[in-house]
């Protein structure tokens, strides 16, 4: 193994992050060639910098003026340079001074600086990296976001072990929890992805279903089960009705207990209305970590970062940081926001009011971007195709059982329509069944 690589296992030997890293994570390391000569470079050298492999000229990097007329508030170095490998640095301190004021439940609390991943699809996927083991068993709902099969079962080779996310109304904390216990008692560790608002199903926990999960998962701990959480936040701040959760599973886990470390994966996507950026976020949280360690974990991940995609984009991270430092960020937010709210209110509204064909069942949602149908006795593929085919309407299916519904997509007038057609064609289907 690199001596890097050991000097790092040896700083963090003993916590629960040596004990949940993969084999892959233990290996882990950031390399101490070109970019750590270029940094020192960028600092010491008073003449000529001839480091790295990008084209200056008057002390910027050249820059086609076909961009610069189209960039005109970005110069050449925010524009078109590498961007370091964690990402630029005045963006990872705001955006961690952004998570506490988020998540008040973070206040007094240490955790990492952000590490920048080329998207919340990365982030996940890095993660897994750095703690997933072949054999591992990585639990989730059975109502997941798609993808989460594809990095964990796949990339991983590792076991997606799922649980029914509803009992009736309410999330099926209970059986999370079970889940979390029989996995420890197979290989003494657990790896959880919470992701709230939920893809698929738009739903939020409500803070007695937060407490519980909080309070299991520490009781667990408490037991010997080592727990890593990792919490996709996507969706974060998209919750539309009173008594939710409105702050990252993340802010309650850190510092909960030494058995449990939490990982936060998140970023503008959605949240700043930037699907295209590709920027994400990769946060730290553990109960006695130091900054020291909390270095450590970065370095291993920028190791993984540094030979997968090496960086990401910097344009992206520049205009981020704009934005975030601009004195009307905060209310143009809420502006997009408040639009969304008026949409999710248009679909409960009338799907409420309607009367629904028996077998088309509304799932509980209260937040987020979605909402789902369950589609008993007949097929949520079928109605896909019947929406696309016959109505111009485009739909998820998602195990053949339920059908996925963007209204984060669809303006707030059309919400009746949009519901009216879904109700007629699932009915035709029915009565053809």
């Amino acid at each position: 193994m690199n001596q890097l690589a050991d000097e790092l296992n040896a700083l963090l030997s003993g916590t629960v992050a040596d004990r949940l890293l993969s084999d892959m994570g233990r290996r882990m390391y950031f390399p101490k060639g070109i970019l750590s000569q270029g940094a020192e470079a960028s600092e010491r050298a008073y003449r000529f910098n001839a480091t790295i492999g990008m084209a200056y000229e008057h002390g910027q990097p050249m820059m086609l003026n076909a961009l610069r007329k189209e960039l005109p508030g970005l110069t050449p170095t925010e524009a078109v340079a590498y961007a370091s490998t964690g990402g630029v640095q005045k963006l990872r301190s705001v955006w961690k001074d952004s998570l506490y004021k988020k998540n008040p439940s973070l206040a007094g609390k240490r955790i990492s600086l952000p590490v920048v991943v080329p998207g919340l699809t990365a982030a996940v996927s890095y993660i897994c990296d750095l703690f997933v083991e072949p054999g591992d068993t990585v639990i989730v709902p059975d109502l997941h976001w798609p993808n989460y099969r594809l990095i964990v079962e796949e990339r991983k080779t590792a076991a997606g072990i799922t649980y029914p996310l509803f009992s009736g109304e309410s999330y099926n904390v209970e059986a999370l929890l079970d889940g979390v216990r029989q996995a420890g008692q197979r290989r003494g560790k657990a790896i959880i992805i919470l992701n709230f608002p939920n893809n698929p199903t738009g739903y939020s926990l409500t803070l007695e279903e937060a407490d519980r999960l909080a309070q299991g998962l520490l009781e667990i701990a408490q037991s010997g089960t080592d727990i890593l959480a990792i919490t996709d936040d996507a969706y974060f701040g998209l919750q539309y009705e009173p008594n939710l959760l409105r702050e990252s599973m993340f802010a309650r886990l850190t510092d909960l207990h030494p058995n449990i470390l939490a990982v936060k994966a998140d970023g503008p996507t959605k949240e700043d209305y930037v699907w295209g950026f590709r920027i994400g976020f990769v946060t730290f949280g553990g109960c006695g970590l130091s900054d020291e360690q909390y270095d450590a974990l970065s370095k291993k991940l920028a190791g993984i970062i540094r030979s997968s995609v090496s960086s990401s984009s910097s344009l992206s991270q520049n205009l981020l940081l704009k934005a975030l430092q601009d004195s009307g960020y905060d209310a143009q937010k809420e502006v997009y926001r408040a639009t969304l709210e008026r949409r999710y209110r248009a679909m409960k509204n009338k799907l409420s009011a309607m009367q629904l064909p028996e077998g088309l069942v509304p799932m509980p949602f209260n937040s987020g971007y979605f909402m789902s149908f369950h589609c008993q006795g007949f097929s949520a593929e079928a109605l896909r195709k019947k929406l696309l085919d016959e109505y111009g309407i485009g739909t998820v299916s998602l195990l053949d059982r339920y059908l996925r519904v963007a209204f984060s997509s669809v303006e707030e007038t059309d919400v009746d329509e949009l519901c009216e057609a879904i109700a007629k064609a699932a009915a035709s289907l029915i009565s053809k069944g």
